[in-house]
């Protein structure tokens, strides 16, 4: 029986078989079918990277979050572009879960409340949106997760620093080198790609591993 690795590696196999894998100075000669199966491929391999290296993290993680939100903890979720739908998108599959009889648990999005993202906005600074708004939220206990292709971003760097200081789980997702996320964050991802694209499907796919495993951890079936 194939472990987990050689399941993932035998995917990827058959992607980048299924094309010749032309050098860059090829691309211009692919025809699109290839390009489809080389994009692919190139996904492919980067969440196998991503999840060798991070499964044991991963579920120390899960574990953690399960037994917060069965003390009654939640969870605040921000991020910028296309990470805030991944970080709205995390969010809602706690407060509406889509598969029957999984427990739902409290989340907020605080990208969400436009009025107030805009009135922190234009009276203070764009850098302020998260941080203000986890001041008032957020209580000792909490999980704070920032979602970041770059780790770069001032709101969210503020964000979790300020979710240190109170005490509560800082869980960061972020791409490239990580930027400052690493010595901000109990929980720190880093997708080891510099293209945006391969580092957000990394992130949406985290988003489901995630919270099915958080729900597993605590008690329900696994059905996925």
């Amino acid at each position: 029986m194939r472990s987990p690795e050689e399941k993932v590696g035998r995917l990827r196999y058959l992607f980048v078989n299924a094309t010749l894998q032309p050098s860059p100075a090829d691309k211009t000669t692919e025809s699109f079918r290839e390009k489809v199966l080389r994009k692919a491929g190139e996904s492919i391999e980067m969440k196998e990277k991503f999840f060798i290296k991070y499964a044991d993290q991963i579920e120390a993680l899960s574990r953690e979050m399960a037994t917060r939100f069965a003390r009654g903890n939640k969870l605040l979720t921000m991020g910028n572009g296309g990470s805030l739908c991944d970080a709205m998108h995390f969010a809602v599959e706690f407060t509406h879960p889509i598969i029957e009889k999984r427990a739902a648990f409290p989340a907020i999005s605080l990208m969400t409340d436009i009025a107030t993202m805009t009135a922190i906005g234009n009276d203070a600074d764009f850098s302020r949106i998260f941080v203000d708004q986890l001041r008032l939220l957020g209580n000792p206990g909490d999980m704070a997760l920032a979602v970041s292709t770059s780790g770069k971003s001032p709101n969210l760097i503020y964000a979790l620093e300020e979710a240190r200081r109170r005490d509560m789980l800082t869980i960061a997702w972020s791409g490239k080198d990580g930027g400052r996320f690493p010595e901000l964050a109990d929980y720190s991802f880093i997708v080891p790609s510099f293209s945006i694209h391969r580092i957000q499907e990394v992130h949406a796919t985290l988003v489901h591993v995630l919270w099915d495993l958080i729900h597993i951890a605590a008690g329900a079936e696994d059905v996925i």
